[in-house]
């Protein structure tokens, strides 16, 4: 059976492909080999760098033929690995013969052993998948997460001076503004980004057990150290983790999805939010001719995108958390249960671009209901409690939060009128009745 959007078991391969198919590019297979390929082919150009005598005599014009090995690489030439490999039944041996297959076609035979010098598997997937990821961020992740960032900045705008009814505890309390409400999801997602950011993309490169003991044996007089810190620094731009065991700790990984999985959380609340706030009438949503809302109600039009969103950061949150508290766990120098984990990176990153995407398109069809949210304040006189007692305080007047719980709890609701007539009851000066009576649930909204 060929893989089809029908025939898919994942949904992110079928009916999700459209969304995410870029992130293919990353992480799948053939780009995991390609990742690889570039990471042989640039250890080898920096060992002609070195003073080994068995490779002094390497033409460095040669350096732009070995780089177009990765730089053009085809889907062919994935097939060719894969083709390598099931005979070799390891996937980074298949990509050191296909390298090897490359210097003969190049005429360099002779300097064909030292393709993979020293190095054990891990010394190129450590370091392919850090390339990977930081690509996929620079590309793809941070590219969504700023069109949502920047909607939201546009409705936080557009929105600034409408009034809305709080509710703590579910209960109405005082009020505040949309775009103010809005404003607190944008500084809680740039908050986790900067955080993100800061996290190296970490990369381990010393052999068998770390400590460059096939390096060392050969060429004792070498610094390999200094050497594997400046190329994985300087020539693949990571992060030199030193000393590890034959596999990177993982430790900087795992921190980057627990922050990848707190920014999908702070989404989750935003639109959990949203979706209430669509309940409660506070917006409507733009319709699109042809749809249908529900197989049985017409009139039905449902918060679908916030709730699509909603499943699929849940859904990557979930991988996440078994990446991060996984893969930093590992038996002594090396055990095979981070390989088969490191294959899913993607899975989780494809949940969360789409996510991103249904909570932007769920924003952009919003359509503000301005006079239900003037409705809600002017049922709710009840809320201006808060700012009478406060000023009650301020002039010193006897037990004020008693006397407006005794007028808030007594009747069963507060209008404009009672409370007026309330503050008329006040022995304060008229300077200060007037003060209060002006306060309403549509002016009491802070800063």
């Amino acid at each position: 059976m060929d893989l089809s959007q029908l025939s898919a078991i994942s949904p992110i391969d079928g009916r999700y492909r459209s969304k995410v198919k870029i992130l293919a590019n990353y992480f799948s297979e053939e780009a995991l080999i390609k990742y690889r390929v570039k990471v042989e082919i640039e250890y080898f150009i920096a060992l002609c760098e070195l003073p080994v005598s068995q490779l002094q005599n390497f033409d460095k014009s040669h350096f732009d033929k070995l780089r177009k090995i990765y730089t053009n690489f085809t889907t062919k030439d994935a097939l060719k690995i894969k083709e390598i490999e099931s005979v070799t039944n390891h996937d980074v041996k298949a990509v050191e013969y296909f390298i090897k297959e490359q210097f003969d076609i190049l005429n360099l035979s002779k300097y064909k052993e030292f393709i993979h010098f020293g190095l054990t598997s891990q010394d190129i997937n450590n370091t392919a998948i850090p390339l990977s990821i930081n690509d996929a961020f620079d590309h793809v992740y941070y590219k969504e997460l700023t069109q949502l960032i920047t909607k939201l900045k546009e409705l936080a705008n557009d929105w600034s001076d409408v009034s809305m009814l709080a509710r703590t505890h579910g209960q109405p309390a005082s009020p505040t503004k949309l775009g103010k409400e809005i404003q607190v999801f944008i500084e809680r997602i740039e908050q986790q980004v900067n955080l993100l950011q800061q996290i190296p993309y970490a990369a381990k490169f010393g052999g068998a057990t770390g400590n460059f003991n096939a390096h060392v044996v050969a060429y004792p007089n070498l610094n390999w150290k200094k050497f594997g810190q400046h190329f994985i620094e300087k020539i693949l731009g990571l992060h030199h983790s030193f000393p590890t065991t034959q596999i990177e700790h993982y430790d900087h990984l795992a921190a980057q999805f627990d922050a990848l999985k707190r920014i999908n959380t702070i989404i989750i609340d935003l639109n959990r939010d949203f979706w209430t706030y669509i309940s409660m009438r506070y917006f409507g949503q733009k319709i699109k001719k042809g749809e249908i809302g529900s197989s049985a109600m017409p009139h039905k039009v449902n918060p679908i995108d916030f709730e699509n969103s909603e499943g699929n950061l849940g859904m990557a949150n979930a991988v996440f958390e078994h990446l991060s508290a996984k893969l930093p766990i590992s038996r002594m120098q090396r055990d095979l249960t981070d390989s088969t984990v490191l294959r899913n990176i993607g899975v989780p990153l494809a949940h969360t671009i789409i996510g991103f995407t249904s909570t932007l398109k769920g924003l952009n069809k919003l359509l503000i209901n301005k006079d239900k949210f003037k409705e809600d304040l002017e049922e709710n006189w009840a809320v201006v409690a808060e700012a009478i007692q406060t000023i009650l305080r301020r002039e010193a007047y006897p037990n004020p939060y008693e006397t407006l719980k005794e007028l808030t709890r007594t009747n069963t609701k507060i209008t404009k009128k009672i409370m007026a007539s309330f503050i008329e009851t006040l022995n304060i000066s008229n300077t200060v009745k007037n003060e209060l009576k002006a306060i309403s649930p549509s002016n009491y909204t802070g800063i």
